[in-house]
């Protein structure tokens, strides 16, 4: 995954070029255009624990960091203290199916 400055998604949204705001888009529809990552949102918006989403998937924890990565990468995410939090623009997992 290449690496791109770590813009919060304030300035990603109000990018001042074309290209910013198209490397935000790649981003965030990569993270949420997988099934996996999408059933992931909902069980860290569920309050669920990396392990209980391991077991439930039937992943493995290399998977999950994986997947965990994508979706901090396409802002969907975001760390706070020791649990995954779902990010304003996660929650469009709510209106996608699948």
């Amino acid at each position: 995954m290449r690496r791109v400055s770590s813009m919060s998604l304030e300035e990603w949204i109000k990018a001042e070029s074309l290209e910013k705001a198209e490397e935000y888009h790649k981003r965030y529809n990569y993270a949420i255009t997988n099934s996996i990552r999408r059933k992931i949102l909902r069980m860290i918006q569920e309050g669920k624990s990396e392990e209980e989403i391991m077991q439930s998937l039937s992943i493995t924890k290399k998977q999950l960091d994986y997947h965990l990565k994508i979706l901090e990468y396409g802002f969907c995410i975001k760390r706070e203290g020791d649990r995954w939090i779902v990010t304003e623009a996660g929650n469009i997992v709510d209106k996608i199916r699948g």
